[in-house]
Protein backbone atom coordinates (compact mmCIF):
# COMPACT_ATOMS: atom_id res chain seq x y z
CA UNK A 1 0.00 0.00 0.00
CA UNK A 2 3.10 2.79 1.50
CA UNK A 3 4.92 1.36 -2.13
CA UNK A 4 2.27 2.30 -4.45
CA UNK A 5 1.66 5.56 -2.16
CA UNK A 6 5.44 6.10 -2.58
CA UNK A 7 5.30 5.14 -6.51
CA UNK A 8 2.76 8.69 -6.80
CA UNK A 9 5.08 10.71 -4.39
CA UNK A 10 8.85 10.26 -5.30
CA UNK A 11 8.90 12.37 -8.39
CA UNK A 12 7.80 15.86 -5.79
CA UNK A 13 9.59 14.60 -2.56
CA UNK A 14 12.98 12.54 -3.08
CA UNK A 15 12.28 10.65 0.02
CA UNK A 16 10.06 8.57 -1.23
CA UNK A 17 12.77 6.86 -3.22
CA UNK A 18 13.70 4.86 0.29
CA UNK A 19 10.41 2.84 0.11
CA UNK A 20 11.95 1.24 -3.41
CA UNK A 21 14.55 -0.68 -1.16
CA UNK A 22 13.31 -4.20 0.39
CA UNK A 23 15.41 -3.99 3.24
CA UNK A 24 14.14 -0.72 4.56
CA UNK A 25 11.06 -1.79 3.96
CA UNK A 26 11.70 -5.27 5.50
CA UNK A 27 13.16 -2.81 8.84
CA UNK A 28 9.87 -1.08 8.88
CA UNK A 29 7.82 -4.06 8.61
CA UNK A 30 9.28 -5.60 11.85
CA UNK A 31 8.83 -2.18 13.70
CA UNK A 32 5.32 -1.39 12.52
CA UNK A 33 3.90 -5.37 13.62
CA UNK A 34 5.48 -4.58 16.54
CA UNK A 35 3.86 -1.13 17.78
CA UNK A 36 0.82 -2.59 16.80
CA UNK A 37 0.78 -5.37 18.61
CA UNK A 38 2.39 -3.70 21.89
CA UNK A 39 -0.54 -1.16 21.19
CA UNK A 40 -3.37 -3.31 21.06
CA UNK A 41 -2.06 -6.18 23.47
CA UNK A 42 -4.05 -4.52 26.32
CA UNK A 43 -7.19 -4.01 24.79
CA UNK A 44 -7.04 -7.90 22.99
CA UNK A 45 -6.25 -9.23 26.32
CA UNK A 46 -9.59 -7.15 28.02
CA UNK A 47 -11.85 -8.22 25.78
CA UNK A 48 -11.03 -11.99 25.93
CA UNK A 49 -11.20 -11.66 30.00
CA UNK A 50 -14.45 -9.92 28.90
CA UNK A 51 -15.85 -12.82 26.99
CA UNK A 52 -14.09 -15.65 29.59
CA UNK A 53 -12.03 -16.93 27.04
CA UNK A 54 -10.16 -18.68 29.75
CA UNK A 55 -7.44 -21.60 29.45
CA UNK A 56 -8.80 -24.70 30.73
CA UNK A 57 -5.89 -26.79 32.41
CA UNK A 58 -5.60 -30.49 32.33
CA UNK A 59 -5.75 -32.07 35.88
CA UNK A 60 -3.32 -34.76 34.61
CA UNK A 61 -0.45 -31.71 33.60
CA UNK A 62 2.03 -30.25 35.94
CA UNK A 63 0.38 -29.00 38.88
CA UNK A 64 2.23 -26.02 38.52
CA UNK A 65 0.00 -25.34 35.70
CA UNK A 66 -3.10 -25.68 37.75
CA UNK A 67 -2.57 -21.50 38.34
CA UNK A 68 -2.53 -20.72 34.75
CA UNK A 69 -6.69 -21.46 34.75
CA UNK A 70 -8.63 -19.06 33.20
CA UNK A 71 -5.64 -16.65 31.57
CA UNK A 72 -6.96 -15.47 28.32
CA UNK A 73 -6.62 -17.13 25.41
CA UNK A 74 -7.14 -16.77 21.68
CA UNK A 75 -4.42 -14.07 22.06
CA UNK A 76 -3.57 -15.19 18.45
CA UNK A 77 -5.94 -13.19 16.77
CA UNK A 78 -3.38 -10.32 17.96
CA UNK A 79 -0.44 -11.87 16.05
CA UNK A 80 -2.34 -12.37 12.96
CA UNK A 81 -3.61 -8.89 13.04
CA UNK A 82 -0.73 -7.37 13.08
CA UNK A 83 0.78 -9.33 10.97
CA UNK A 84 -1.94 -8.50 8.14
CA UNK A 85 -1.81 -4.88 9.01
CA UNK A 86 1.65 -4.41 8.68
CA UNK A 87 2.18 -6.52 5.69
CA UNK A 88 -0.49 -4.57 3.25
CA UNK A 89 1.01 -1.59 4.93
CA UNK A 90 4.87 -2.15 3.15
CA UNK A 91 4.57 -4.91 0.96
CA UNK A 92 4.23 -5.36 -2.81
CA UNK A 93 0.67 -5.99 -2.78
CA UNK A 94 1.20 -6.96 -6.51
CA UNK A 95 3.00 -10.35 -5.47
CA UNK A 96 1.20 -12.95 -5.70
CA UNK A 97 3.24 -14.85 -2.79
CA UNK A 98 2.62 -12.48 -0.35
CA UNK A 99 -1.19 -12.70 -1.00
CA UNK A 100 -0.76 -16.64 -0.66
CA UNK A 101 1.36 -16.66 2.54
CA UNK A 102 -0.95 -14.39 3.85
CA UNK A 103 -4.50 -16.32 2.99
CA UNK A 104 -2.71 -19.64 4.55
CA UNK A 105 -1.98 -17.52 7.75
CA UNK A 106 -5.22 -16.25 7.45
CA UNK A 107 -6.99 -19.54 6.41
CA UNK A 108 -4.99 -21.73 8.98
CA UNK A 109 -5.66 -18.95 11.99
CA UNK A 110 -9.73 -19.30 10.97
CA UNK A 111 -9.40 -23.33 12.07
CA UNK A 112 -7.99 -22.81 14.93
CA UNK A 113 -10.22 -19.70 16.06
CA UNK A 114 -13.64 -21.60 15.60
CA UNK A 115 -11.87 -24.53 17.45
CA UNK A 116 -11.31 -22.27 20.45
CA UNK A 117 -14.18 -20.21 20.45
CA UNK A 118 -16.16 -23.08 20.55
CA UNK A 119 -13.69 -24.45 23.62
CA UNK A 120 -13.28 -21.77 25.74
CA UNK A 121 -16.66 -19.38 24.77
CA UNK A 122 -19.13 -21.64 24.25
CA UNK A 123 -17.83 -23.97 26.82
CA UNK A 124 -17.88 -27.05 24.34
CA UNK A 125 -15.06 -29.00 25.51
CA UNK A 126 -14.89 -30.72 22.54
CA UNK A 127 -14.00 -27.97 20.34
CA UNK A 128 -13.87 -28.51 16.26
CA UNK A 129 -13.14 -32.44 16.27
CA UNK A 130 -9.85 -33.75 15.08
CA UNK A 131 -11.18 -34.99 12.19
CA UNK A 132 -12.75 -31.49 10.56
CA UNK A 133 -10.06 -30.12 11.97
CA UNK A 134 -7.40 -32.01 9.90
CA UNK A 135 -9.64 -31.97 7.16
CA UNK A 136 -9.91 -27.92 7.03
CA UNK A 137 -5.87 -28.27 7.00
CA UNK A 138 -5.78 -30.56 4.49
CA UNK A 139 -8.30 -28.96 1.88
CA UNK A 140 -6.03 -25.27 2.67
CA UNK A 141 -2.44 -27.56 2.61
CA UNK A 142 -3.42 -29.09 -0.91
CA UNK A 143 -4.77 -25.91 -2.27
CA UNK A 144 -1.59 -24.48 -1.70
CA UNK A 145 0.76 -27.00 -2.55
CA UNK A 146 -1.34 -27.30 -5.75
CA UNK A 147 -1.47 -23.94 -6.54
CA UNK A 148 2.25 -23.66 -5.90
CA UNK A 149 2.95 -26.30 -8.13
CA UNK A 150 0.43 -25.48 -11.35
CA UNK A 151 1.83 -21.06 -10.99
CA UNK A 152 5.28 -21.79 -10.75
CA UNK A 153 7.14 -20.43 -13.46
CA UNK A 154 10.73 -21.34 -13.21
CA UNK A 155 12.07 -24.75 -12.91
CA UNK A 156 13.72 -23.79 -9.88
CA UNK A 157 10.42 -23.29 -8.07
CA UNK A 158 9.57 -26.98 -8.35
CA UNK A 159 13.07 -28.08 -7.48
CA UNK A 160 13.82 -30.18 -4.54
CA UNK A 161 17.24 -29.13 -3.04
CA UNK A 162 19.26 -30.68 -0.62
CA UNK A 163 21.64 -28.11 1.70
CA UNK A 164 25.42 -29.09 2.73
CA UNK A 165 25.58 -30.76 -1.17
CA UNK A 166 26.66 -28.86 -4.02
CA UNK A 167 24.43 -29.30 -7.08
CA UNK A 168 21.84 -31.31 -4.77
CA UNK A 169 18.69 -31.24 -6.40
CA UNK A 170 15.71 -32.95 -7.94
CA UNK A 171 13.98 -31.06 -10.56
CA UNK A 172 10.14 -32.17 -10.47
CA UNK A 173 8.78 -30.70 -13.30
CA UNK A 174 6.16 -27.70 -13.87
CA UNK A 175 3.59 -26.76 -16.10
CA UNK A 176 6.27 -25.99 -18.96
CA UNK A 177 7.13 -29.22 -18.62
CA UNK A 178 3.19 -30.42 -18.48
CA UNK A 179 2.40 -28.56 -21.70
CA UNK A 180 5.30 -29.53 -23.70
CA UNK A 181 4.29 -33.30 -22.98
CA UNK A 182 1.17 -34.83 -24.76
CA UNK A 183 0.38 -37.91 -22.97
CA UNK A 184 2.27 -36.57 -19.62
CA UNK A 185 5.67 -38.70 -19.10
CA UNK A 186 5.52 -40.84 -15.74
CA UNK A 187 8.44 -38.34 -14.30
CA UNK A 188 6.14 -35.50 -14.83
CA UNK A 189 3.29 -37.11 -12.92
CA UNK A 190 5.46 -38.68 -10.46
CA UNK A 191 6.96 -34.98 -9.80
CA UNK A 192 4.06 -33.50 -9.59
CA UNK A 193 2.90 -36.22 -6.84
CA UNK A 194 6.32 -35.44 -4.83
CA UNK A 195 5.84 -31.81 -4.97
CA UNK A 196 2.18 -31.33 -3.91
CA UNK A 197 2.65 -34.26 -1.32
CA UNK A 198 5.83 -32.52 0.22
CA UNK A 199 4.39 -29.24 0.48
CA UNK A 200 1.59 -30.31 1.60
CA UNK A 201 3.27 -32.05 4.50
CA UNK A 202 5.29 -29.10 5.49
CA UNK A 203 2.24 -26.49 5.56
CA UNK A 204 0.10 -28.96 8.08
CA UNK A 205 3.00 -30.75 9.31
CA UNK A 206 4.33 -28.01 10.78
CA UNK A 207 1.01 -26.01 11.68
CA UNK A 208 0.77 -29.04 13.82
CA UNK A 209 4.08 -29.00 15.45
CA UNK A 210 3.77 -25.11 16.23
CA UNK A 211 0.72 -26.29 17.93
CA UNK A 212 2.18 -29.51 19.88
CA UNK A 213 4.40 -27.00 21.52
CA UNK A 214 2.34 -23.94 22.54
CA UNK A 215 2.48 -25.36 25.88
CA UNK A 216 4.22 -23.28 28.33
CA UNK A 217 4.64 -19.15 28.25
CA UNK A 218 6.26 -18.21 25.41
CA UNK A 219 8.04 -21.42 24.13
CA UNK A 220 6.51 -21.62 20.61
CA UNK A 221 6.37 -17.73 20.21
CA UNK A 222 10.45 -17.22 20.16
CA UNK A 223 11.33 -19.82 18.10
CA UNK A 224 8.80 -19.34 15.96
CA UNK A 225 10.57 -14.93 15.68
CA UNK A 226 13.94 -16.98 14.96
CA UNK A 227 12.89 -19.28 12.68
CA UNK A 228 10.39 -16.60 10.72
CA UNK A 229 13.68 -14.12 10.71
CA UNK A 230 15.73 -16.74 9.11
CA UNK A 231 13.33 -17.75 6.24
CA UNK A 232 12.93 -13.83 5.63
CA UNK A 233 16.83 -14.10 4.82
CA UNK A 234 16.39 -16.68 2.89
CA UNK A 235 13.69 -15.31 0.82
CA UNK A 236 15.72 -12.16 0.51
CA UNK A 237 18.31 -14.12 -1.20
CA UNK A 238 16.10 -16.21 -3.36
CA UNK A 239 14.94 -13.08 -4.65
CA UNK A 240 17.68 -11.60 -5.17
CA UNK A 241 19.02 -13.04 -8.83
CA UNK A 242 22.99 -12.23 -7.55
CA UNK A 243 23.02 -13.77 -4.49
CA UNK A 244 21.13 -16.31 -5.12
CA UNK A 245 23.71 -17.41 -7.70
CA UNK A 246 26.54 -17.01 -5.15
CA UNK A 247 25.33 -18.48 -2.48
CA UNK A 248 24.03 -21.44 -5.07
CA UNK A 249 20.41 -21.19 -3.64
CA UNK A 250 16.94 -21.52 -5.88
CA UNK A 251 16.50 -18.27 -7.70
CA UNK A 252 12.71 -17.89 -6.91
CA UNK A 253 11.63 -14.38 -8.77
CA UNK A 254 9.21 -12.37 -6.51
CA UNK A 255 10.26 -14.30 -3.36
CA UNK A 256 11.75 -11.41 -2.00
CA UNK A 257 8.97 -9.79 -0.65
CA UNK A 258 8.09 -12.57 1.54
CA UNK A 259 11.11 -10.74 3.64
CA UNK A 260 8.52 -7.94 4.66
CA UNK A 261 5.95 -11.19 5.91
CA UNK A 262 8.64 -12.77 7.47
CA UNK A 263 9.76 -9.64 9.50
CA UNK A 264 6.30 -8.78 10.08
CA UNK A 265 5.71 -11.98 11.59
CA UNK A 266 9.03 -11.73 13.73
CA UNK A 267 7.61 -8.12 14.79
CA UNK A 268 4.36 -9.48 16.03
CA UNK A 269 5.87 -12.69 17.82
CA UNK A 270 8.14 -10.03 19.88
CA UNK A 271 5.24 -7.88 20.64
CA UNK A 272 3.10 -10.47 21.79
CA UNK A 273 5.86 -12.44 23.70
CA UNK A 274 5.91 -8.72 25.56
CA UNK A 275 2.68 -10.32 27.26
CA UNK A 276 2.79 -13.84 27.09
CA UNK A 277 6.17 -14.15 28.48
CA UNK A 278 5.92 -16.10 32.07
CA UNK A 279 3.83 -15.79 34.12
CA UNK A 280 1.74 -15.34 30.94
CA UNK A 281 -1.30 -12.44 30.60
CA UNK A 282 -2.00 -14.40 27.61
CA UNK A 283 -1.93 -17.40 24.92
CA UNK A 284 -1.72 -17.50 21.90
CA UNK A 285 -4.22 -20.49 21.72
CA UNK A 286 -4.66 -22.64 18.60
CA UNK A 287 -5.22 -19.62 16.15
CA UNK A 288 -2.37 -18.22 17.12
CA UNK A 289 -0.13 -21.62 16.54
CA UNK A 290 -1.90 -23.08 13.54
CA UNK A 291 -1.86 -20.08 11.76
CA UNK A 292 2.44 -19.39 12.27
CA UNK A 293 3.28 -22.81 11.94
CA UNK A 294 1.49 -22.98 8.20
CA UNK A 295 2.68 -19.71 7.35
CA UNK A 296 6.19 -20.95 8.61
CA UNK A 297 5.91 -24.16 6.30
CA UNK A 298 4.24 -21.92 3.03
CA UNK A 299 7.39 -19.33 3.29
CA UNK A 300 9.56 -22.77 3.00
CA UNK A 301 8.21 -24.27 0.08
CA UNK A 302 8.19 -21.36 -1.89
CA UNK A 303 11.75 -20.48 -1.07
CA UNK A 304 12.72 -24.44 -1.49
CA UNK A 305 14.08 -24.74 2.15
CA UNK A 306 12.07 -27.66 3.24
CA UNK A 307 15.48 -29.28 4.65
CA UNK A 308 16.59 -26.26 6.19
CA UNK A 309 12.82 -25.46 7.89
CA UNK A 310 13.00 -28.90 9.40
CA UNK A 311 16.62 -28.23 10.84
CA UNK A 312 15.90 -24.14 12.70
CA UNK A 313 12.69 -25.27 13.42
CA UNK A 314 14.13 -28.42 15.27
CA UNK A 315 12.66 -28.08 18.61
CA UNK A 316 9.01 -27.97 16.79
CA UNK A 317 10.25 -31.16 15.40
CA UNK A 318 11.42 -32.61 18.61
CA UNK A 319 8.02 -31.39 20.31
CA UNK A 320 6.22 -33.71 17.41
CA UNK A 321 8.31 -36.77 17.13
CA UNK A 322 7.95 -37.32 21.35
CA UNK A 323 4.35 -37.32 21.13
CA UNK A 324 4.70 -39.80 18.38
CA UNK A 325 7.27 -41.72 20.51
CA UNK A 326 4.78 -41.80 23.30
CA UNK A 327 1.81 -43.05 21.53
CA UNK A 328 3.61 -45.63 19.38
CA UNK A 329 5.30 -47.04 22.36
CA UNK A 330 2.09 -47.19 24.35
CA UNK A 331 0.23 -48.78 21.97
CA UNK A 332 3.02 -50.95 20.81
CA UNK A 333 4.28 -51.62 24.78
CA UNK A 334 2.11 -50.41 26.60
CA UNK A 335 5.00 -48.34 28.56
CA UNK A 336 5.74 -44.52 27.99
CA UNK A 337 8.86 -43.50 27.10
CA UNK A 338 8.43 -40.23 28.50
CA UNK A 339 6.74 -39.12 31.86
CA UNK A 340 4.36 -36.56 29.98
CA UNK A 341 4.20 -35.97 26.52
CA UNK A 342 5.15 -33.24 24.30
CA UNK A 343 8.48 -33.27 25.77
CA UNK A 344 8.26 -30.06 27.80
CA UNK A 345 6.24 -31.36 30.07
CA UNK A 346 8.97 -34.58 30.72
CA UNK A 347 11.31 -32.15 31.80
CA UNK A 348 8.75 -30.21 34.12
CA UNK A 349 7.80 -33.64 35.80
CA UNK A 350 11.28 -34.13 35.92
CA UNK A 351 11.61 -31.14 38.43
CA UNK A 352 12.94 -28.71 35.47
CA UNK A 353 11.05 -24.93 36.66
CA UNK A 354 9.40 -23.75 33.93
CA UNK A 355 11.14 -20.89 33.08
CA UNK A 356 14.30 -22.94 32.95
CA UNK A 357 12.85 -25.50 30.17
CA UNK A 358 11.95 -22.39 28.04
CA UNK A 359 14.88 -20.68 28.37
CA UNK A 360 16.91 -23.86 27.53
CA UNK A 361 14.73 -24.80 24.64
CA UNK A 362 15.19 -20.79 23.24
CA UNK A 363 18.89 -21.86 23.56
CA UNK A 364 18.53 -24.51 20.87
CA UNK A 365 16.10 -22.51 18.86
CA UNK A 366 18.95 -20.08 18.22
CA UNK A 367 21.65 -22.60 17.72
CA UNK A 368 19.35 -24.60 15.32
CA UNK A 369 18.05 -21.64 13.68
CA UNK A 370 22.18 -20.72 13.06
CA UNK A 371 22.94 -23.80 11.71
CA UNK A 372 20.35 -23.13 9.20
CA UNK A 373 21.89 -20.22 7.93
CA UNK A 374 25.48 -21.78 7.94
CA UNK A 375 23.68 -24.03 5.04
CA UNK A 376 23.94 -20.36 3.02
CA UNK A 377 27.83 -21.35 2.65
CA UNK A 378 28.25 -24.57 3.14
CA UNK A 379 27.51 -26.27 0.43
Amino acid sequence: MLLELAELLKGWISAFHLFQYLTFRTIMGTLTALAVSLLAGPWIIRKLAEVKAGQVIRSDGPQTHLSKAGTPTMGGALIIGSIAVSTLLWADLHNRYVWLVLGVTVAFGAIGFYDDYKKLVLKDSRGLAARWKYFWQSVFGLAVALYLYFSADTPAATTFYLPLIKHAQVPLGHMADVAAQAPFAWWTVFGAVVFVGLAYFIVVGFSNAVNLTDGLDGLAIMPSVLVSTALGVFAYLAGNKVFSEYLGIPAIPGAGELAIFCSALAGAGLGFLWFNTYPAQVFMGDVGALAIGAALGCVAVIVRQEIVLLIMGGVFVMETASVMLQVASFKLTGKRIFRMAPIHHHFELKGWPEPRVIVRFWIISVVLVLIGLATLKVR
